[in-house]
């Protein structure tokens, strides 16, 4: 979302079709096509919802209350700059801030799936610079070094009842010398609930705050083919980006539930603490096509995205006495494809629009709270403006059909379970401003 020209036609022939500057951070081979300097501000506000159906229950089968969270969408801009100049006859060289991922989501403090997530947010920043060289009057080449940030914001609310329960079940299946099985949880459940509920009872809750953030570096490479006066390929691939995000856990727990640690010697759980978690930005490869006519355009996408690099996300803390926790993800590659075009009313007048198919890379089985994401269907529309030889801008507005998002056995820390269905959707607003110098 970093592209307001791209994406009044559902960014089909992002890479292929001229005259937009952020090709400098997308596809570094397609500034060939831009002869000068320019500089692009764009901002896209992104407004998306997410409103859930279902319930949830404890380690024990127990029934949670709350309500559904709200709608734990949200709204908020995103910005991107890109700056690019013709050196000679062959060179081209350009830097870019953009945000190639982020997602957020927002829930009612105590709604019925507070176990699994409150809030998520995850964002990434890069920094770029990029280059291209003209091989010959038909092809161009080019590459980028890629400097990301990548931060993450993760809360939920703690079962401190089930930690309780479930800490004195591993202890005595410890003592049999057996795993904890489902089976013998079940067994030992009377008898446990008996002497714990009374000193912390359920919804006695406690609150985790985990964030954290890292630097890294990637790269991209890409080639732009001009097939003739009226035909351009982009070819492009950017690197997968690895992180190690470093930053603090806190905890809020209950005074009934810190006596209960005090009095068992286990006060040492759930202390402020520092952590780690590996967390790997994807690589993509994508394909763009643009066929140019006097009085249109118009042209198609196709990209891959190798999520498959996002099986889980382990935080280790820094504390000894606090286990890990791991949220398993388990996400697939994914697929982009698009088609659009553009019309030219006048000379200084443009008209576009676009459809476009995303799917998923999540799956029920394990599709979670914290981005309870399905498969989408966008549709855009857009209008550009020549005002001068020397400023153009630009408006886009697209629209995101979601289909419905099931989660089967979304599962916390403390083994609640939540099951049930989301309703989304998704509206991106986008402007731009381009100066030619």
């Amino acid at each position: 979302e970093d592209d307001a020209q791209a994406m009044g036609r559902a960014y089909a022939g992002s890479d292929a079709a001229g005259g937009d500057v952020a090709v400098v951070a997308n596809a570094p081979a397609a500034m060939s096509l831009l002869q000068g300097t320019y500089f692009e501000a764009d901002v896209t506000a992104i407004n998306f919802g997410a409103t859930f159906s279902g319930s949830a229950h404890d380690a024990l089968g127990q029934p949670i209350s709350g309500g559904n969270g709200g709608n734990a969408g949200t709204t908020m801009p995103v910005p991107a700059f890109f700056f690019e100049t013709q050196v000679n006859d062959k060179w081209h060289v350009g830097a870019g801030f953009s945000v190639p991922f982020g997602f957020k989501t927002q829930y009612d403090n105590d709604w019925v799936g507070r176990y699994n997530a409150i809030e998520s947010k995850f964002e990434s920043l890069d920094g770029t610079l990029s280059a291209s060289y003209n091989v010959t009057d038909n092809l161009s080449i080019g590459g980028s070094a890629i400097a990301q940030r990548t931060s993450a914001t993760l809360t939920n609310a703690i079962n401190t009842s089930s930690a309780a329960v479930l800490s004195a079940a591993q202890s005595t299946a410890a003592q049999l010398g057996v795993p904890l099985t489902p089976q013998l949880l079940k067994t030992l459940a009377p008898a446990l609930t008996q002497e714990i509920y009374p000193i912390v009872p359920p919804g006695s809750d406690g609150y985790a705050h985990i964030q954290g953030s890292s630097w890294a570096w990637g790269w991209q490479l890409g080639a732009l083919w001009t097939i003739d006066s009226q035909d351009r390929i982009d070819f492009n691939y950017r690197s997968k980006i690895s992180h190690r995000l470093t930053g603090s856990a806190d905890f809020t727990i209950p005074a009934n539930f810190a006596y209960l640690l005090a009095s068992t010697g286990q006060s040492s759980l759930f202390q402020n603490t520092q952590g780690t978690a590996d967390f790997t930005t994807p690589a993509t490869a994508a394909i763009s096509y643009w066929h140019q006519e006097d009085k249109y355009g118009f042209g198609a996408d196709v990209d891959y995205t190798e999520w498959d690099v996002f099986k889980n996300l382990t935080v280790n803390y820094a504390n000894p006495a606090q286990p890990s926790t791991t949220q398993a993800f388990d996400w697939h590659n994914s697929w982009y494809t698009s088609f659009g075009g553009e019309y030219y009313l006048t000379d200084q007048l443009t008209l576009r629009g676009g459809i476009g198919f995303d799917t998923t890379p999540t799956s029920a089985p394990t599709r979670d709270a914290r981005v309870p994401d399905e498969t989408r269907k966008l549709l855009s529309f857009g209008i550009g403006y020549k005002a001068t030889e020397h400023f153009s801008i630009n408006a886009s507005y697209a629209h995101i059909f979601v289909n419905r998002a099931s989660i089967n056995n979304d599962v916390s820390a403390t083994e609640d379970v939540l099951t049930g269905t989301y309703d989304d959707y998704g509206n991106l607003f986008a402007l731009s401003a381009i100066y030619k110098f």
